[in-house]
């Protein structure tokens, strides 16, 4: 079976030297790859450039991805009407950078237009600005595909976690989504239009998500 996995943080840039990005290492995606890769099914990896993860194994093509702009164009570039199995766990970047702004003693603003923004500019102002949701576009592409989301929370508890799942599986016509952070505790919880099931550690989320790459095709 065909699978496409993306792994990793974007960066978004302030400037040429500086950029957002998320707390996150690549590691699950990573090693997901690798638990399907040696089931035997032909891997593809959309891996970010910030990965401190080790590099997964030689059975996988990777492809580097930079922003949220960049990791879009090169998923969606891949759209196909095949059944392959799609995992998003890239760990996308909410926000972007508007433009940079200094602000002189009347309140007045100037935009700041620098290669790399000197902190002599003294206290400057941005806007974040929403970036678009990858997920939400990835049914379109792939009509035929059986789609894996992932929903990392920090604020809630649980059943909090369990609840935007559900609401993911219903706004971006999921299959399956993948519940974890602070806010749902310790392991998994694998989510579907019928229920959830909790897996206790990494390897039993593998297990199980590799499960489902041989049902409805």
């Amino acid at each position: 079976m065909r699978c496409i996995l993306t792994a990793g943080p974007t960066g978004e840039p302030l400037d040429q030297v500086r950029r957002l990005t998320n707390h996150s290492t690549g590691r699950l995606g990573t090693e997901l790859a690798n638990h399907l890769a040696s089931l035997g099914h032909e891997v593809l990896l959309l891996r970010g450039e910030l990965c401190t993860a080790p590099p997964p194994i030689a059975a996988v093509e990777v492809v580097p991805f930079s922003s949220v702009a960049d990791l879009s164009q090169k998923l969606l570039a891949r759209a196909t009407v095949d059944p392959v199995r799609l995992f998003h766990a890239a760990a996308v970047s909410d926000f972007t950078f508007g433009p940079i702004f200094s602000q002189n003693a009347d309140g007045e603003r100037t935009e700041v237009r620098s290669g790399k923004v000197s902190t002599r500019a003294g206290r400057l102002f941005t806007e974040l600005i929403p970036t678009p949701k990858i997920l939400a576009r990835l049914r379109e592409a792939f009509p035929c595909a059986f789609v894996t989301g992932w929903k990392y929370e920090v604020d809630g508890g649980t059943a909090d976690v369990l609840a935007r799942c559900r609401e993911q599986l219903r706004d971006c016509r999921t299959d399956l989504c993948v519940g974890n952070g602070p806010a749902y505790g310790p392991g998994f919880g694998l989510v579907t239009a019928g229920g959830h099931v909790h897996l206790g550690d990494a390897p039993s989320l593998y297990r199980a998500l590799a499960s489902w790459t041989g049902k409805r095709d």
